[in-house]
């Protein structure tokens, strides 16, 4: 299953991206400030205004950075009560934080996804299993694994994480341009799914394949097995 990662600007142009999709993810930390107000946040996850007939199944996810805690709280809450399928928590949050948006979720029918990102290095398996634990730990439905792939032995490692008692549980994401081999393999070892960019240039992480470019290579690797 592919998840398409949107990265808009703006409110409008979120919803633009979202027609045809069936999973995507919305990055409301890649949003413009002004932007982030709860009617276009509800708009956006309830698709109000979409003119196609079946909604996607949207995952909410503000990184920190440019909003504070609180401010990432409400809005993650707004999507949250307003159909998102999936919330996306960091794994290093405050446990109060991460446990005020599990129980918002739960009221909802909303997944979690606890993630962990790692920009620099893969880490070694023991710690990678030690990371999964504690998502799973922090309220987790699904936990994500994302790391800088700087070897064939870092691939190696983060596929070796999905075995028959992660499948559907685990998301693997090997970032960087030697990490783009997870992104077409790891749903097809057990990945609950992975992500595309919507098109080339429209990427929210590096390394990241658009979704027709990943489609096509799934479909050539399927055909293979």
């Amino acid at each position: 299953m592919i998840c398409v990662s949107i990265g808009e600007r703006t409110a409008k142009g979120c919803m633009k991206a979202l027609q045809g999709l069936a999973f995507a993810e919305v990055r409301l930390d890649m949003m413009e400030p002004s932007e982030l107000t709860e009617a276009n946040v509800k708009m956006i996850f309830s698709q109000a205004a979409s003119p196609v007939s079946q909604k996607a199944k949207l995952i909410a996810t503000c990184r920190p950075g440019k909003l504070d805690e609180n401010e990432r709280k409400k809005l993650l809450g707004y999507a949250i009560a307003s159909g998102a399928a999936y919330v996306d928590v960091e794994v290093e949050a405050n446990d109060g934080y991460k446990a005020e948006i599990a129980a918002k979720a739960r009221g909802k029918g909303c997944k979690v996804i606890v993630s962990y990102h790692n920009h620099k290095r893969t880490p070694p398996a023991e710690e990678l299993k030690r990371i999964i634990e504690w998502c799973f730990e922090s309220g987790a439905d699904i936990a994500k694994i994302a790391c800088m792939v700087q070897s064939e032995q870092d691939t190696a490692r983060l596929l070796s994480l999905l075995d028959s008692d992660s499948r559907g549980r685990l998301v693997v994401v090997g970032m960087g341009q030697k990490g783009r081999l997870t992104r077409v393999v790891a749903p097809l070892l057990g990945s609950a799914f992975t992500y595309a960019s919507s098109a080339g240039g429209k990427e929210t992480a590096e390394g990241q394949i658009s979704r027709e470019t990943l489609e096509k290579m799934m479909e050539e690797l399927k055909k293979l097995g």
